[in-house]
């Protein structure tokens, strides 16, 4: 939901009904989304433009983040939940289904995180908690805290931006891609300690940014999504998002788009399912070593 700032209420009923239709009914926001209009902003344009009733709300899960402000990062107790009161207010709920750390603060105490935490659980506002944009070493730190299991790490991975996955691949040679970042493992940790990955920009290049899809500058991938498209009968995007959903961690795909067509083209790629060949072509017709 962060695109929808300067959406009319008939435009973001129409993006809700696409997902919807779709299948969807997860749905992300965070307090700094249309933060130029103030903060918490495209939250209270949600509720204002949809109405939920009450059954409808139990319906969908509501995600929100905090811990960006301008200029730092703020993880301290006083900051997570007057963020999560006002997200709330905004939001027009009296609970959010699951609250992320947006970013890593490199002043977190974790028994401040803690503290807020639990008073979010006992009172009922938090059900589920998580991050974003975290590394292996920087979850195990705050569980050493942290009592509630940490569900989410929604970071940013496409087939194009997959340093996550293809690192592990060249594990054991003398290739660049064999470097560790972040900490290495990733993935696998999120596997082994039951976090769910969530792939924000799912359809975005590595650098200068943009998207893949169509871009000259990637015209083998480009090539392959739209042969496999073919074969499947679905879309280059909906094959996009079957690479990243086709993974066995069972990672969630963050759509950003308003498009309500495009919405609709990538919620089908989660029902398809890329052979083992089809998944490691996209991968090194993306530019990724597979030794």
């Amino acid at each position: 939901m962060m695109r929808i700032a300067d959406k009319t209420d008939e435009e973001i009923r129409e993006i809700y009904t696409a997902a919807r239709e779709a299948g969807i009914d997860f749905f992300d926001h965070a307090d700094i989304y249309g933060s130029q209009h103030g903060r918490h902003w495209c939250e209270r344009r949600f509720a204002e433009a949809l109405g939920l009733s009450s059954d409808e709300r139990e319906q969908i899960t509501l995600q929100t983040k905090t811990s960006i402000v301008d200029g730092y990062y703020d993880s301290s107790y006083e900051h997570v939940v007057s963020s999560v009161e006002e997200s709330l207010r905004a939001l027009g709920t009296d609970h959010v289904d699951v609250l992320l750390l947006h970013r890593p603060d490199a002043l977190v105490e974790p028994d401040e995180v803690a503290r807020a935490f639990d008073e979010l659980e006992s009172s009922g506002k938090v059900r589920n908690f998580g991050v974003s944009n975290h590394t292996p070493g920087q979850i195990e730190l705050l569980k050493t805290a942290v009592r509630q299991p940490i569900v989410v790490n929604q970071v940013q991975l496409s087939v194009a931006h997959a340093t996550i996955i293809a690192q592990g691949l060249t594990a054991n040679t003398a290739e660049d891609g064999a470097l560790v970042r972040d900490g290495g493992g990733l993935v696998d940790h999120c596997r082994i300690n039951g976090i769910t990955l969530q792939a924000w920009s799912p359809f975005q290049k590595t650098s200068p940014g943009g998207v893949f899809l169509d871009d000259p500058e990637h015209p083998e991938l480009n090539a392959l999504l739209e042969k496999l498209a073919v074969k499947y009968g679905a879309t280059p995007m909906a094959i996009a998002t079957a690479w990243i959903t086709r993974h066995p961690a069972g990672m969630q795909v963050v759509l950003g788009t308003t498009n309500t067509q495009r919405i609709t083209d990538a919620a089908a790629g989660s029902d398809l399912r890329l052979t083992r060949a089809e998944w490691y072509g996209l991968l090194r017709a993306a530019g990724h070593l597979v030794p």
